[in-house]
């Protein structure tokens, strides 16, 4: 409930507020007009003084165009003079140097011209001469022909024939001279060679100590007296044929006093039949039981005693992790002879050789041990097998899958194929001297006859031979030429022929030495 003396209080309170309020917003909405008209006219007033102040610098603007047109022209017409100046100068200093230039090439010209004359004048000359030359030259050849002609005539040679004798007498000369420096080259190669491998084989044989001469298979079967021989051969012949039949040997019983001969291409069998004949003769029960009993028991000691000979082989050598088989083969070579050199100790001998050879040069000393122990494994096969014991060891040492410079080194000790690593020349080498020392092998006399008989044929077959002679036991041959037909400078190519024909034709153990003799000799009478 408003009360009627409040309201009236507040009201009459509030009505000078209001219309002071009233009359402050219209005092500052007249003020805010009256500013705007102000700056009005002060703008107006401003943009006609900039008006006046733009023309104003518009016309001086103007002015100073004006002025800098007239001193752009000017100096643009007095740069124009300037540069016709020098351009006017520089074309007159060009036609100058043209003219300069003219000169001088009409100057030269002038000499090019006198110069051609004077060439010109040469080459007429030259061509002048060039033609008399050649008539100098056609008179020179005639006269050439005709002394030609005359000395042939006075010479009694044509030009050819004396051409011929001139290129004959050079190639003898040449001959000459390439075979005294042949001489020479091989003296200074042998001076040091020579004394290099002297020492390297002769420590070798050195530190090798071996029987000179093997133990030899034995064929021949010694009786306690001769009535054993009836025993043997048994009632009917039944005893000693039972004993071919199971040994596959033949036994010749003739009259040869307590002894009964072997005959069998396999030793091995040989080897067999002896020792069970020793054995029966030692039981002596004789009879075709105990024929068969023996045999058997032999071919068991063979075999053992085939496998101990291979062991032993590899043993003294030193050789590891050879094929069992192969060890077996190596055993039976204890049954083979060769020369009279049992074959079994002449591998070794040859093994031990390679390896101390090897040692000397730097090579391997185990792998060349190697190849000159199964150097000769194919004379275990030879009587089985057709070929060469060469081609047969190499099949083997391939088959038992041998290292390959063994195989080369068994492939290449005979020459069979040229030696291609120091390991086959090494085994090649040991093979040589093995078989050549003193008392290593023997040949029988037929062969030994027929290789000193076939060394003098081969000898007497060169022209220019007076006489031969196979000397030392075949190891040096003899020679003595014509001293008509052949010169000093002939016998090193005679000498040479030789060897190599001696090298191709002939086997044997060792080295021959070719002894070429040439001697003149004046025989007269004091009468």
């Amino acid at each position: 409930m408003v009360y009627p003396h409040v309201a009236l209080a507040v009201g009459s309170t509030l009505i000078p507020i209001i219309a002071g309020i009233v009359a402050l917003a219209l005092g500052i909405v007249f003020g805010f007009f009256g500013g705007i008209q102000y700056r009005k006219k002060i703008g107006e007033a401003e943009i006609g003084s900039a008006e006046l102040e733009a023309a104003k610098i518009k016309e001086e603007g103007a002015k100073a165009a004006e002025t800098l047109k007239k001193e752009a022209l000017l100096e643009a017409k007095e740069e124009i003079v300037r540069q016709n100046r020098e351009f006017e100068k520089e074309v007159k200093d060009r036609r100058a140097e043209i003219s300069r230039l003219e000169h001088r090439c009409a100057t030269r010209e002038e000499a090019l011209d006198k110069k051609i004359d004077s060439l010109e004048a040469k080459e007429q000359q030259l061509d002048k001469k060039l033609k008399d030359n050649d008539k100098v030259r056609q008179d020179l050849e005639q006269l050439k022909q005709e002394r030609v002609t005359q000395l042939e005539k006075i010479a009694g040679y044509t030009a050819e024939q004396a051409k011929n004798e001139i290129i004959s007498e050079i190639e003898e000369e040449a001959k000459h001279d390439a075979a005294e420096k042949i001489l020479e080259i091989e003296r200074q190669l042998k001076e040091d060679a020579d004394d290099k491998a002297k020492n390297i084989i002769s420590l070798a044989i050195s530190r090798l100590a071996s029987d000179h001469v093997s133990e030899a298979t034995v064929s021949v079967v010694p009786l306690p007296n001769d009535d054993m021989k009836g025993r043997i051969i048994g009632r009917e012949g039944r005893n000693i044929r039972t004993v071919e039949t199971l040994t596959g040997v033949d036994l010749i019983i003739d009259d040869t006093p307590e002894a009964i001969t072997l005959s069998s291409f396999d030793p091995v069998r040989r080897e067999v039949a002896r020792l069970s004949l020793e054995k029966l003769i030692a039981d002596g029960r004789i009879h075709p039981t105990r024929i068969e009993e023996m045999v058997e028991k032999s071919k068991k000691e063979v075999e053992t005693s085939i496998k101990q000979a291979g062991e032993r082989a590899t043993f003294e050598t030193g050789i590891h992790g050879i094929h069992g088989d192969l060890v077996k083969l190596l055993g039976r070579l204890r049954y083979r002879t060769s020369y009279g050199q049992n074959v079994l100790d002449h591998s070794i001998e040859v093994s031990l050789l390679s390896g101390m050879l090897a040692e000397e040069l730097g090579v391997d000393s185990t792998l060349a041990k190697r190849a000159g122990l199964l150097h000769d494994i194919g004379k275990a096969l030879t009587h089985e097998t057709e070929g060469s014991h060469v081609h047969i060891g190499v099949d083997v040492a391939k088959k038992y899958k041998e290292h390959r410079d063994v195989v080369h080194a068994i492939e290449a000790h005979h020459g069979d194929v040229e030696p291609k690593t120091v390991i086959a020349l090494i085994v090649k080498a040991a093979d040589a001297i093995s078989a050549a020392r003193p008392g290593a092998r023997r040949e029988n006399l037929e062969n030994y006859i027929k290789r000193l008989q076939k060394l003098e044929e081969i000898a007497n077959s060169f022209p220019g031979i007076d006489n031969s002679f196979a000397i030392q036991a075949g190891r040096e041959i003899r020679i003595l030429v014509k001293p008509d037909e052949v010169s000093d400078r002939d016998m090193i190519n005679i000498a040479r022929d030789i060897v190599k024909k001696i090298e191709a034709e002939l086997k044997y153990p060792g080295q021959i030495k070719v002894h070429v003799v040439r001697e003149s000799r004046v025989v007269d009478y004091a009468k």
